[in-house]
């Protein structure tokens, strides 16, 4: 199977958001200060470096012509924020979250 720029480019966008799981969960595991053995960058600093690549492969795919105009959408933002806070609020009530 031979990719197009866009396939591949979306492909890597899969890689860096695993790689953004990974980090988040050594972050969950290890807490955000630790720095892992042979690593220069605590997990924080891992994470932020971690988000910049996706930040860098979204701006490629936007080079390639996939039209991703909207992404930073107030209005959805805002309403995926609503979500997460209601279900915040949820996860407090069944004892799952501290406040």
């Amino acid at each position: 199977m031979i990719l197009t720029p866009k396939q591949y480019l979306l492909t890597c966008l899969s890689e860096e958001c695993a790689e953004v799981v990974q980090r988040c969960t050594k972050a969950l595991r290890f807490g955000l200060e630790e720095v892992q053995e042979g690593q220069l960058l605590d997990n924080r600093e891992r994470l932020i470096y971690e988000l910049n690549d996706i930040l860098a492969v979204i701006e490629l795919l936007e080079e390639h012509g996939l039209d991703l105009s909207d992404i930073g959408n107030k209005e959805q933002i805002d309403k995926k924020k609503a979500k997460l806070y209601k279900y915040g609020k949820y996860s407090v009530s069944k004892g799952i979250l501290k406040t």
